[in-house]
């Protein structure tokens, strides 16, 4: 198990479903995936045409990061702001997903990148279904 699983676990308040712990695992992992993608995407000699490449990077890790923190914590949890959040996360990871794409076949960061961002996205929606 994970630590943030066994946090969760023995959190008073928390309600231990896979789906959240999924989720979680799933925006922390996306947003380190895409602030790596972000700097690889630096270092490349064209960096001028992935200008657009960086700030979706950038803009899906700052909100995968904070979905992350907003369903880590559990006690008093207000269900409009993490559905919202969870819809943001998911629109996020879908352009992110969507530009990382395009350059997957010059770039194996970008692939990387973009099936985190496909995982994270999956990992939201199922949280909102459940």
């Amino acid at each position: 198990m994970t630590i943030t699983g066994e946090m969760l676990r023995t959190h008073p308040k928390a309600d231990g479903s896979d789906a959240l712990l999924m989720c979680i695992e799933a925006c922390v992992e996306c947003a380190q995936s895409c602030t790596s993608c972000a700097d690889a995407c630096l270092g490349e000699e064209m960096v001028a045409e992935l200008t657009g490449c960086i700030r979706k990077n950038l803009d899906c890790a700052a909100v995968c990061a904070a979905t992350a923190v907003v369903l880590t914590r559990q006690t008093g949890s207000n269900p409009d702001t993490v559905r919202a959040v969870l819809e943001a996360c998911r629109a996020a990871c879908a352009a992110c997903a969507e530009e990382c794409e395009q350059h997957a076949g010059m770039h194996e960061h970008c692939t990387i990148c973009a099936e985190a961002c496909r995982r994270c996205e999956r990992a939201c929606a199922e949280l909102l279904a459940a």
